[in-house]
């Protein structure tokens, strides 16, 4: 039933009747706009009916579990040794006798070679040697299905890169220092393995950041105290990444360093832990431990989560660890919000499972999704960088020209970011939209001119790209702040998860106390608590997090009381956020080859560039020939409109179009899915952009909280770092489970304060 303190009310009875728990919930999603249509149903024009998904099955190292196909890129993070470190009153030095620490498990920081930074020896030491282990016991090797096609040589290498970014030169000049402090090309100091492992999950390297700041870990900001502290918080830090399925103890985080020491291990520890960045995830011995972080509180505060999403879930497990009452409420009858995999299964056995929303990690280094694939056992497959592009008559897209026209965007980009700085050192509040500027110089400097047919479409495919990146058209985007989160953008290889991200999902919600199927129409908060209204119950605590995607709150569709803060509303409207869909079918065999998990056509005309543009082969991770066509850009917008049959056929044109010439047979899909996630109600799209007289700015103003610590925001849209990406909502979560707290010790101390007198 629902707990005693949420008081919810339904005709003026209590709702005796149970939440419905992850292990008992069958995910049938009504609401849900994605269709899920058959080839067979498609030819005849038969009524398409959504198809109900199923949880997806644990994947395992069994030899007969499909899931666990093979493939030569899987990620098998090396091992690594973990240097110790003692403290003296000027600088860390290493410890002559240091105590024997067990050999840990994989790090994520192995995959940081490309920076080429040397150790500091002086500081902690040389660090030793990391080994590369085989991942062969990770995977299965994947049957083969019956496919009538020759094997045909693979395509020309052509290496792109797959990054959200595409430059680096951000305007450090322009008054924010946060950029240059935090940028690893400003770094002109040795960097030893441990900082290098605190760098990659956010740490500034010989700073602090804010939120240790705020929670006083040190006494003055500067001097020998702050180095020192740093040099233990890196230690503690890498010392729990080098095992992320233990159970690090300040215990065993002090055995290295000196005693007189003790108090900074003690505030590293107690921060680290607080906020999420040591001894979370899924690890049995994890889940079951208690922080006891409200201990001496007369009363555990309560706490109700707004959306059942990454955030959310994320933020309701840390919180309940902390001793707080939590319930998480969700419209859905599932939970994970734009996480979603589906199930997709033909006849003769033919199975896999498609990500339908987020789908790419993207950068392995320090990304917590990272941490809970380690601890939950799952190999990462390395999405590779080559991507052959094809012309519309099949042929494969000149490796000159595409090399040309590749450099000569990435120096137009180049050319923008420059007059970026300049404007904004000079004018400082003009901006334009990026499409603009970028045309603008393209006729300048007379690239891909129309005349030139072969390199005007190869320049489309990059605009396309870009427009992929940020879910939008580049003529809503801020030219000088688009790509603001690239300083933090995590480092390593993207990935992909056997089985999809619902693995992670259901994981995380698993035992949480998630109410599906209950809507949230409006919330009210004032000094004495907060009442969450969902239909006609009532659900009454001391702090709220809402968790809902930028496009409901873009919507109105939650009613706040009293109104939120002008600047608040007014950054809900002056951030974008944009589309992206994707057409996922299920093929009886795979036809496209194993040696490539992306591929790109091109198009004649630029109005249609996003139209699936990118092909995603899911072969290796999905459980059966998969492939997903991206639509992004105005093409997802009108996508929304076509009908799935359409959409289908229009996919398989271009498939047979690029193979048929070659002797290649595109066979019909055995199922085909099309999202459709403009018209979600709970969502309204897919992912925040910096729009036109936006900033990162804007990202921040949605993360602070209303009503005096009353009402706290999550998601990926409240994460200037690492908006638009599913680690982004999942350390917003951790971010807001540790404001909850210090927010709940406040109020305990002003009411201890109160009570004394």
């Amino acid at each position: 039933m629902f707990p005693y303190w949420a008081r919810p009310i339904f005709n003026g009875a209590l709702i005796l009747s149970k939440p419905r728990r992850l292990h008992s919930l069958k995910t049938t999603t009504p609401q849900d706009t994605e269709i899920l249509i058959s080839f067979t149903a498609m030819e005849q024009n038969q009524e398409i009916r959504p198809v109900s998904p199923e949880k997806p099955k644990p994947v395992t190292d069994s030899p007969t579990n499909p899931q666990a196909s093979p493939t030569k890129e899987t990620v098998a993070p090396s091992n690594t040794d973990v240097t110790t470190a003692k403290i003296d009153n000027d600088v860390a030095v290493p410890d002559p006798n240091p105590t024997p620490i067990e050999k840990p498990h994989p790090s994520e920081s192995d995959e940081e070679e490309a920076m080429n930074i040397p150790s500091i020896s002086e500081s902690l030491g040389e660090g030793e040697e990391e080994e590369e282990e085989s991942s062969a016991d990770l995977v299965t090797e994947q049957p083969q299905s019956q496919n009538p096609n020759p094997l045909e040589p693979g395509p020309r290498a052509r290496k792109r890169r797959r990054r959200k970014r595409f430059f680096t030169e951000i305007n450090s000049t322009a008054g924010n220092p946060s950029f240059s402090r935090n940028r690893r090309s400003s770094v002109g100091k040795e960097l030893d393995s441990e900082a290098l492992t605190a760098m990659s999950v956010g740490f500034p390297v010989n700073s602090l950041t804010e939120e240790e700041i705020e929670a006083n870990v040190v006494s003055i900001i500067g001097g020998k105290e702050q180095s020192n502290y740093i040099v233990v918080r890196n230690h503690i830090v890498a010392l729990w990444r080098s095992n992320v399925s233990n159970w690090l103890t300040r215990d065993h985080a002090l055995e290295s360093i000196r005693l007189e020491h003790k108090t900074l291990v003690d505030t590293a520890y107690k921060f680290l832990l607080e906020h999420g960045y040591i001894n979370f995830g899924l690890a049995p011995v994890i889940k079951e431990a208690r922080l006891r972080s409200i201990d001496g509180f007369l009363e555990p505060p309560n706490v109700v989560v707004i959306g059942a999403g990454l955030a959310g879930l994320v933020a309701a497990r840390q919180l309940l660890s902390m001793g707080f009452r939590v319930l998480v409420l969700e419209g859905r009858d599932r939970p994970g919000g734009r996480v979603k995999t589906r199930k997709m299964r033909g006849v003769d056995g033919v199975e896999a499972m498609a990500d339908v929303g987020g789908s790419v990690l993207t950068g392995i280094n320090g990304n917590p999704l990272g941490v809970l694939a380690r601890q939950l056992g799952l190999p990462l497959h390395k999405v590779r960088d080559i991507c052959p592009l094809y012309l519309p008559n099949g042929e494969l897209v000149d490796v000159g020209v595409d090399s040309k026209i590749e450099a000569s965007f990435n120096k137009l980009l180049d050319r923008v970011c420059k007059l970026r700085q300049s404007m904004i050192e000079e004018i400082k509040s003009v901006d334009v939209p990026l499409g603009e500027a970028l045309e603008t110089f393209r006729m300048v400097y007379g690239v891909a001119e129309d005349q030139k047919e072969e390199e005007r479409m190869l320049f489309d495919w990059h605009l396309a790209n870009l427009e992929y990146a940020n879910a939008t058209l580049l003529g809503n985007l801020s030219m000088a702040y688009w790509d603001q989160d690239d300083p933090y953008e995590m480092g390593g290889d993207h990935c992909f998860i056997p089985g999809g991200n619902e693995t992670f999902v259901h994981a995380l919600a698993e035992n949480l106390p998630v109410f599906y199927g209950n809507v949230v129409e409006s919330v009210r908060y004032g000094s004495d608590g907060v009442v969450v209204y969902a239909g006609d119950k009532e659900f009454s605590c001391d702090m709220a997090l809402c968790t809902v995607p930028l496009g409901v709150l873009k919507k109105g569709s939650i009613g706040f009381h009293p109104e939120l803060p002008e600047k608040k509303r007014e950054a809900i409207q002056r951030l974008g956020y944009g589309l992206l869909n994707k057409v996922a079918m299920l093929f009886p065999y795979n036809f496209w080859g194993e040696e490539i998990d992306t591929f790109g056509r091109l198009t004649e005309d630029s109005r249609t560039r996003g139209e699936f543009f990118l092909f995603y082969s899911y072969s290796s991770v999905s459980g059966g020939p998969l492939l997903v066509a991206l639509v992004a850009g105005e093409a997802a917008e009108r996508f929304e409109t076509m009908s799935p049959t359409d959409s289908v056929k229009r996919v398989l044109q271009i498939l047979r179009g690029i193979y048929h010439p070659k002797g290649i047979v595109v066979p019909d899909p055995v199922q085909a899915l099309c999202s459709r996630w403009g018209q979600d109600k709970f969502s309204y799209g897919s992912y925040s952009y910096v729009a036109v007289g936006s900033s990162g700015d804007d990202y921040d103003i949605l993360a602070e909280s209303v009503g005096d610590g009353r009402v706290f925001f999550a998601g990926e849209a409240t994460n200037k770092q690492y908006p638009a990406t599913m680690h982004g909502a999942f350390l917003s979560g951790m971010r807001e489970a540790a404001n909850i707290l210090r927010v709940a010790r406040r109020r305990a101390s002003e009411s201890a304060s109160n009570l004394a007198k």
